[in-house]
């Protein structure tokens, strides 16, 4: 939704976003309508399965009552410390390129930079991984 705050203005949140917007100025059942409806579904499932990826291997690590919190990511998010945000980009585009956690299209969202963050926070981002 667009005024969801539970996540960082990223760029897939922009182009679900202006989906929505464009979906939302075409007749209602168009051709150009359902397109766009398909679209913004599709992103929205994919979103979701990442983000179930993450929670069940969050949960097997021991953070079932956590996960949910680890995983909201808000405008008001900051990374814990800014010598881990190299570490972070680095992790996190090592599990892109080296696990299925994404899928292949994916392209990597801010978002997860900040639950790596604090997965290193935890000093259990090795353990994710």
């Amino acid at each position: 939704m667009p005024h969801d705050v539970s996540h960082t203005e990223a760029d897939d949140d922009r182009t679900l976003y202006n989906l929505i917007v464009i979906r939302n100025q075409q007749a209602k059942d168009s051709e150009e309508w359902q397109k766009l409806n398909y679209d913004i579904h599709t992103l929205r499932q994919v979103r979701r399965e990442v983000r179930n990826r993450w929670k069940c291997i969050l949960e097997d690590l021991g953070f079932q009552k956590e996960a949910d919190s680890l995983l909201s990511v808000t405008k008001l998010s900051t990374i814990s410390d800014s010598k881990n945000t190299r570490k972070a980009r680095e992790m996190l585009l090592k599990l892109a390129e080296e696990t299925n956690i994404f899928p292949t299209s994916w392209e990597l969202s801010e978002r997860y930079l900040f639950v790596v963050d604090r997965l290193i926070a935890l000093d259990a981002a090795e353990e994710f991984f």
